[in-house]
């Protein structure tokens, strides 16, 4: 059986989260989908290997293995929406996020929601919870940088293209507003469009775990994945990727040094 999530312990203060980058499906749930859905259009490609060079600057890394449409880790296991006013795609969505069905029968009922919530979600987030407390009693503080991505054009989820680089700090309630605001200006500085607070705020991990009162502080990246990808075939380009690490690797710098310091 695949394991849940891979795990890499690191020795600085940060904590690098990929939720929705899982492609796995379990056999009995993948022949309930529908071949759209069994395509998984939805996840965040690649986006562990994008930022495989976090682990080089000490940071852990916990990578889902799993895809989103199995459980969301990235929403709360109560399924309220984050979003208000927006489409909600759900713990355990039923369609995609160009409004197709998942499921060609059999949609997911109450008990198996619950059953796949302590298989799948729990032990991701509890291993959320157990690094950050220990991250923080050895280093006095916290920090969780949640990566995402999606593709360039939703037009069910945003209108338009999306900006290249979206920040999230649930509204600057995640993380002090000095770290954010080193972060940003680096995605300034760069040559990509960003948005800080935009379309794409932080979802449940950095709502729930960003905590700057008590020294924890998260943000989420959602990453347009024109700027890594080639979108037509979800293929990694390698010259795409490089290019996009000379700006990932100082914003995490930015994230770790600016509260070290």
């Amino acid at each position: 059986m695949i394991d849940v999530f891979n795990f890499y312990e690191g020795t600085s203060p940060l904590l690098v989260s990929v939720p929705h980058d899982g492609i796995h499906l379990p056999s009995d749930i993948r022949a309930r989908m529908t071949p759209a859905a069994a395509a998984l259009p939805d996840t965040d490609w690649h986006v562990a290997e994008l930022y495989s060079f976090a682990r080089e600057l000490g940071a852990s890394m916990l990578v889902a293995n799993y895809s989103r449409y199995v459980v969301d880790l990235n929403r709360p296991a109560t399924d309220e929406a984050l979003y208000a006013g927006q489409v909600a795609t759900g713990l355990c969505p039923l369609q995609t996020f160009a409004g197709e069905a998942i499921y060609a029968s059999t949609p997911v009922n109450a008990d198996e929601v619950s059953a796949r919530v302590e298989r799948y979600w729990r032990p991701y987030h509890d291993k959320i919870s157990s690094t950050l407390a220990r991250i923080r009693e050895r280093h006095g503080f916290a920090l969780l940088w949640d990566a995402h991505s999606i593709a360039s054009v939703v037009p069910r989820l945003f209108d338009g293209e999306l900006p290249e680089l979206n920040l999230g700090t649930n509204g600057g309630r995640s993380c002090a507003p000095e770290i954010a605001e080193r972060v940003a200006d680096v995605a300034a500085a760069s040559d990509y469009s960003h948005v800080v607070n935009g379309r794409f705020q932080g979802g449940y991990i950095t709502r729930h775990y960003g905590d700057p009162g008590n020294d924890v502080h998260a943000m989420q990246l959602e990453l347009s994945q024109r700027v890594y990808l080639n979108e037509a075939t979800t293929a990694f380009d390698a010259r795409k990727a490089s290019r996009l690490r000379g700006t990932l690797r100082p914003m995490l710098e930015a994230f770790t040094g600016s509260k070290e310091s």
